[in-house]
């Protein structure tokens, strides 16, 4: 299987989507400072992914979400969650 994911800083509440085709080993390099993109932001939450088949298809959908499009397909996806963590003062 091939994975798109989307991780939310803690800290900042910012965003990271990635691709990987081990999506736990993928997080665990996250959440132990691993990744070089992500080291200096974390703790991090795995908030959303998709599986795909074919490494072809979820290496375009990452570059879908990653687009200005993308971005905004995943506030409305993720819209109820979105709410909750921005009301929530102990997220």
């Amino acid at each position: 299987m091939h994975y798109v994911y989307v991780l939310r800083s803690v800290s900042d509440d910012g965003f990271y989507i990635g691709y990987s085709a081990n999506l736990r080993k993928r997080f665990k390099e996250h959440v132990q400072g691993g990744s070089f993109a992500t080291s200096y932001r974390g703790p991090w939450k795995l908030i959303y992914y998709e599986a795909y088949l074919e490494q072809a298809d979820a290496l375009g959908r990452e570059k879908y979400l990653k687009s200005g499009a993308g971005r905004r397909f995943l506030k409305a996806q993720l819209a109820h969650y979105l709410r909750k963590i921005r009301s929530d003062p102990s997220r």
